[in-house]
């Protein structure tokens, strides 16, 4: 997909971001691709969201209406499904962990590490299945890595809330 294309489906869904003439008089161009497939992405993920509000029995099957459409694009190959998942993934990680705080909210650094312990799992996983010991053993590590992450973000909100005491030694910074 080009990015004229892109440009164009985004215009289609009433989400095409403000062009600035005087930086691309010409439209927009080959690097911002990646960008407009942002925006695409987003609008898309918005508009899913929308439709599929789990807040009455039954909605559920909106959801998985959306996993056959995505399921169909994806096609049945489970490797490229598993890059696609992982891209989300670190997606979701950075979205996560983004805070206007000058430190990263523990709440948020622990969901952080819960979305990087899922990619770290399935890289395992997929380097285990390709042979490739030394990566999964890698990939096994970022995994274990990723759950103390969790676990010490936990407890920081725990500590943050009342429900757990401060550890003595620790210290600030």
């Amino acid at each position: 997909m080009s990015a004229e294309q892109i440009h164009a489906a985004l215009a289609a869904l009433a989400a095409e971001p403000a062009a600035d003439p005087e930086k691309r008089p010409e439209g927009p161009q080959g690097e911002d691709r990646l960008h407009l497939l942002g925006s695409l992405l987003a609008k898309t993920e918005l508009e899913i969201t929308a439709a599929t509000r789990l807040t009455e029995d039954g909605e559920i099957e909106d959801v998985l209406e959306t996993l056959l459409g995505w399921g169909e694009q994806v096609g049945a190959d489970p490797g490229l499904a598993l890059n696609v998942l992982t891209n989300r993934l670190q997606r979701t990680a950075l979205q996560v962990s983004e805070s206007d705080a000058e430190e990263v909210p523990p709440g948020r650094e622990a969901a952080f590490a819960a979305a990087m312990t899922a990619v770290y799992a399935l890289s395992a996983q997929l380097h285990a299945e390709r042979g490739d010991t030394e990566g999964a053993r890698g990939a096994l590590s970022g995994a274990e890595e990723a759950l103390i992450d969790i676990l010490q973000g936990m407890h920081e909100l725990r500590v943050a809330i009342g429900d757990a005491p401060g550890s003595d030694n620790e210290t600030d910074g």
